[in-house]
């Protein structure tokens, strides 16, 4: 059975999709994208936040996620994201996959999309 999940801890959909859809124990994590913050450090601690309250919210941790794909706006800003998204992940780390786009919604240097399994 599917399952919306909804945090207020995190940004509202900007569009025609759901923050988290839960199905059969498995949560899938729409891309989180940071608001206000301006560098890549504190894009990915926003994005990394805002996936921690969806996942308190359905009742996961960090350690229950399998996956993450990462979406760069510049590849450059590997080394400075992977720092942020290590303090987060030190154990049992899930699969990533990382890619440089053209561009990110609302001008963002980061999105970064997750899945979950109980």
């Amino acid at each position: 059975m599917k399952k919306i999940i909804s945090s207020e801890h995190a940004p509202k959909a900007v569009g025609p999709y759901s923050q988290a859809v839960e199905v059969n124990g498995t949560l899938y994590i729409s891309g989180q994208l940071p608001i206000n913050p301006e560098t890549i450090e504190e894009q990915t601690a926003q994005c990394l936040k805002n996936i921690g309250a969806i996942l308190k919210e359905a009742g996961y941790t960090f350690d229950n996620v399998v996956k993450s794909t990462v979406l760069l706006d510049n590849i450059a800003d590997f080394g400075a994201m992977n720092e942020v998204y290590a303090s987060v992940y030190t154990k049992d780390m899930p699969a990533r996959v990382c890619y440089e786009v053209a561009k990110l919604p609302m001008g963002a240097k980061v999105e970064i999309e997750t899945v979950a399994v109980k």
